[in-house]
């Protein structure tokens, strides 16, 4: 069976040296074998002739590193006149494979790198200029930490941990800002309880506006679970609301396609608005009834029962005569008749027919809605 030992990647077949080997079991008539060395050397130097090919040439495979290696590392990284020199090392280190990632967490690396974002007052104003603070958040969030990493960046700086990633999400690069977001995301899925109770009003400020911002759809999603971690908690309800965060969300709904985006949003407005605070922000907005009414029957099953959820928040607790009066003219009653007569879940059609019984007597006879869902409205 002809096959060749070792290929580098987008190498030609037909142009390497060809080597033979028997098939399973079979004796070995040529004792001239080539060891494993000199054919990658052989692979390495066709690659390097064919450079101009678009061939890449085949990388030398390194050891792993080990455990005192790293703490070497670490100690020498200390020096402020060359931290940025080991730490672009550890970077390096880092992105070779999962037994290093695993190695420098074991080895300190966490507290050492948390360190120096909690202590770093370098701030990235220039274009292209990149301080310690951004290579050591960089790398926290490349090694993909256990959750004892995580924990130990939570307790890290007597838990001021989440204060320097607040500053970097005001203050960093676009790079810097989608890390510290990101960062954040894995620290809340393990520990949400822990991270929430505590949460300044600073943080929800900051991670609305990387929200508003939309650096990348991976960090706006990231940044909206965030938020859906921290509001699951009392008061950081009206501490989003207070952070502009329901203005942001329905403006971006008006143009945002996305379905797991739309779903998210939606989960966080229909938190938000479980304070008087977040209803009367959605009520301020004058496309808030209408795009939350829009997103019913258009996205998901998941997107049509939170969207429901918040119209029956509002009909109930905060349903004005001239509320009242927008949900009909803005068809959103003749969208909850239309949820009666399609398959959208039983919860969804349960809270749609207590809306619809809330205002009864407001909307029943309305000439607004149409008589094919006027028939679905419930006595």
């Amino acid at each position: 069976m002809a096959q060749i030992g070792m290929e580098a990647a987008g190498t030609d077949r037909t142009s390497l040296r060809v080597f033979e080997e028997p098939p399973p079991n079979a004796p070995l008539t040529d004792i001239e074998l080539t060891p494993n060395v000199i054919l990658r050397r052989l692979i390495q130097s066709w690659c390097t002739l064919n450079a101009s090919h678009g061939i890449e040439r085949y990388p030398t495979p390194r050891p792993p590193v080990n455990k005192p290696q790293i703490i070497k590392l670490l100690k020498e990284a200390k020096s402020p006149d060359m931290q940025m020199k080991f730490l672009k090392t550890l970077r390096s280190i880092a992105s070779e494979n999962d037994a290093n990632k695993r190695c420098m967490e074991s080895a300190g690396a966490t507290e050492f790198l948390a360190s120096i974002i909690n202590n770093s007052n370098e701030v990235s104003d220039e274009e292209g200029f990149t301080s310690t603070k951004d290579e050591a958040l960089s790398i926290l969030y490349q090694l993909k930490l256990s959750e004892h990493g995580l924990k130990s960046l939570i307790t890290s700086g007597n838990g001021e941990f989440i204060a320097s990633l607040t500053h970097v999400m005001q203050w960093g690069s676009y790079e810097s800002r989608a890390y510290a977001v990101m960062l954040m995301k894995k620290m809340f899925e393990a520990f949400t309880p822990t991270l929430s109770l505590s949460l300044k009003q600073e943080f929800f400020t900051q991670v609305v506006q990387v929200v508003r911002d939309e650096i990348s759809q991976k960090t706006t999603k990231a940044s909206l679970q965030v938020l859906v971690h921290a509001c699951s908690f009392g008061r950081n309800k009206v501490k989003a609301a207070e952070a502009g965060a329901i203005r942001v969300f329905v403006d971006l709904l008006l143009d945002s396609s996305e379905k797991r985006a739309c779903e998210l949003m939606l989960v966080l407005l229909d938190q938000i608005c479980q304070s008087a605070e977040g209803r009367a922000e959605l009520l301020n907005h004058p496309g808030g009834l209408a795009i939350v009414s829009k997103k019913i029957l258009r996205v998901s099953k998941v997107a049509s029962e939170r969207a429901i959820k918040i119209l029956h928040s509002i009909s109930k607790f905060s349903a004005t005569s001239s509320v009242v009066q927008e949900m009909l003219s803005l068809g959103v009653v003749a969208k909850l008749c239309l949820v009666l007569q399609v398959d959208c879940g039983s919860k969804a059609k349960d809270r749609a027919r207590e809306i619809l019984k809330f205002h009864a007597k407001a909307w029943r006879s309305s000439p607004c809605i149409p008589m094919n869902l006027l028939s679905s409205y419930p006595f």
